[in-house]
């Protein structure tokens, strides 16, 4: 009968080179992995969507009216990640009298989302393009947080165009800013972000919407929805360029010589941006100045009637058509 051989027993260095191997070809796959969910997430896109679409050359732009059309024009620009839906609390009120505009800009809402052009003057030049296109001539403008960036831009480029301006709870500059949580924070980092950015759920997207409210109020399923339809390039590019254009001039400073009425609004508890920053604004001639007791970041969502009683007055007087 033939003899079978033994196998010879595997070393333990052979065995741990072996596991070496096998670990290092699982890194490579994760790595592999997180790169190109980076470059699949860095690349998306999206465009605009919705029963009034604005066309123009550098994006698309979704607008809502309401009011009627012979009415003074107003115009609400939301915040940073935001979109036309945060203002659905204080509309029908106002749209009684004026002929109220909403506008999701670029990157939010249903809006379009480009890989570019999230720079403060092309979203205020777009909000400029948009009052053109409906043959309106000059409007009061109401604009919350980033809102209010993009709204100076558009008093800076066009201040014709403005009959006055009411910020509401708008980051002066960068140092009034509050720090936000480490998940925050992770999502704008390399690589990390981007896969943070895949996992994110509802309950990730609420509980990121914290800071944003001090009243415990619901928060609308439509305001979850906008923010996940936003790509990853629009949600960090518009905070950064939001940070970029402060960074360059403080907002008091640019609007100071602008010569049109500012109303500025903050709640007193606001999460975001240090409510005492509101005195900043004294540098603007004439500004006034309203603080909301026990509010926070979003004054129209969580005490709508204190932000028509100011907004109206504000609005009253300084007219628009």
């Amino acid at each position: 009968m033939a003899k079978h051989s033994m196998p010879e027993p595997v070393s333990t260095a052979t065995r741990r080179r072996r596991r070496w191997l096998v670990a290092l070809a699982v890194v490579a796959l994760m790595v592999a992995a997180l790169v190109g969910n980076t470059l699949v997430v860095l690349r998306e896109t999206a465009a605009a969507s919705g029963d009034q679409i604005v066309r123009l050359e550098d994006g698309d732009l979704h607008v809502v009216e309401d009011g009627p059309r012979d009415g003074p024009a107003l115009l609400l620009i939301h915040g940073y990640a935001g979109s036309t839906a945060w203002w659905d609390p204080i509309v029908a009120r106002l749209a009684a009298i004026y002929r109220v505009i909403r506008v999701d800009l670029l990157g939010h809402g249903r809006s379009a989302k480009p890989r570019d052009g999230y720079d403060m003057p092309a979203q205020g030049r777009r909000v400029a393009a948009i009052l053109d296109r409906l043959g309106v001539k000059s409007a009061t403008v109401v604009a919350h947080s980033m809102g209010g960036v993009v709204a100076t831009a558009l008093a800076e480029q066009r201040p014709s165009l403005v009959t006055g301006l009411a910020l509401l709870d708008t980051t002066p500059s960068n140092s009034a800013s509050i720090p936000q949580g480490p998940l925050t924070r992770l999502v704008s980092e390399p690589v990390v972000g981007e896969l943070l950015w895949r996992l994110r759920t509802d309950r990730v997207i609420r509980d990121g919407l914290d800071s944003a409210f001090h009243r415990d109020i619901p928060i609308p399923d439509v305001i979850v929805d906008d923010i996940r339809t936003m790509t990853y390039r629009s949600f960090t590019a518009s905070s950064e360029e939001s940070t970029r254009y402060r960074a360059e001039r403080p907002l008091p400073n640019r609007l100071a010589g602008l010569n049109i009425p500012v109303l500025v609004v903050f709640g007193s508890e606001d999460g975001r941006v240090r409510a005492s920053s509101a005195e900043e604004y004294r540098a603007v001639p004439g500004v006034r100045i309203e603080m909301l007791s026990g509010v926070g970041h979003t004054p129209m969502m969580e005490d709508p009637e204190g932000t028509l009683g100011v907004l109206e007055v504000f609005v009253g007087s300084v007219g628009g058509r």
